[in-house]
């Protein structure tokens, strides 16, 4: 269709992008970045890993605008089934499985996401910030408020299980 996504090695790093992965027409790969089967980074996504590694666990995705960097001594870890919302922004930190990162959300070095939490929209996690699995985050600077519900986690999956529908339509649909 005339636009890909800009995938390219830097100091002798390069991406390993899994075939069933999707990575947007406009979203920006660099790097040590590693791309799990069915992951999917969006349209407008960077994912710049020019000073350690990023891996992106099985079925998480990457959404619209989101930027993701590390620094030495920061490397970056995102889980499986994770949803990173739409403009978040994600440095040098850890997101445990089945989590849900809202759209503008920050998360700082060194923060680690502890697996099924929710981070709320325009959160700021701060550097070194440990959050208990299972947990709502919200607040600037962002702080725990409550365990999340079962119906909170279902949505959770539910987006995650969206997401990885629309990126095999995304994948299908800029194939031709």
């Amino acid at each position: 269709m005339g636009h890909e996504a800009l995938i390219t090695g830097i100091g002798g790093k390069d991406p390993k992008i899994d075939q069933d992965a999707f990575t947007a027409p406009t979203s920006v790969v660099i790097g040590e970045v590693t791309l799990h089967a069915g992951a999917s980074t969006w349209y407008g996504a960077v994912l710049r890993a020019d000073g350690g590694p990023i891996v992106v666990g099985a079925e998480s995705n990457i959404q619209d605008n989101c930027s993701l960097h590390v620094d030495l001594g920061f490397p970056m870890t995102i889980g499986e089934r994770v949803s990173v919302g739409h403009n978040a922004v994600l440095h040098g930190c850890t997101v445990e499985d089945d989590c849900l990162i809202g759209m503008g959300a920050t998360v700082l070095n060194g923060a680690v996401i502890g697996a099924g939490s929710l981070v709320a929209a325009q959160a700021l996690v701060p550097q070194g910030m440990v959050v208990p699995p299972g947990s709502l985050v919200a607040g600037v600077p962002a702080k725990v408020r409550r365990p999340l519900t079962e119906e909170e986690r279902a949505g959770i999956t539910l987006n995650g299980t969206m997401y990885v529908e629309l990126a095999k339509a995304h994948k299908d649909a800029h194939a031709g």
